[in-house]
């Protein structure tokens, strides 16, 4: 298991913009990917990108969020556009899992709030 550390997260106006990065050591290695979840909700995968590149995207985001590598190996990010409220949730990164199901790592969490 590794510790994976979320930050980026915030108060933002509906159509606002925020940008989260997710430090997780060893992600050149493994499928990492955004999660969020919302309270009484079950988790639900975001966006997820793989060793090689290739990315992938919950239909609620597609074409406003995007996943990327950051400037060092082990640095996510996720570029959120044009959020909306349904966007309001704890986002998490997770490490080492598939599409379908998540890895066992985890970071705690970063709350992204969309309001005005």
């Amino acid at each position: 298991q590794v510790t994976l550390v979320e930050s980026g997260g915030g108060l933002v106006q509906p159509g606002g913009s925020l940008r989260l990065s997710c430090v997780a050591p060893g992600s050149m290695q493994f499928l990492t990917a955004w999660y969020r979840q919302i309270p009484g909700m079950q988790r639900e995968l975001v966006a997820a990108i793989t060793p090689g590149g290739t990315t992938n995207y919950a239909a609620a985001v597609k074409g406003r969020f995007t996943i990327s590598r950051g400037n060092t190996q082990s640095t996510v990010n996720l570029q959120m556009n044009n959020l909306t409220p349904d966007d309001t949730a704890v986002y998490y990164c997770n490490l080492g899992g598939t599409l379908t199901k998540p890895g066992r790592s985890w970071g705690p969490g970063t709350q992204v709030t969309v309001s005005s």
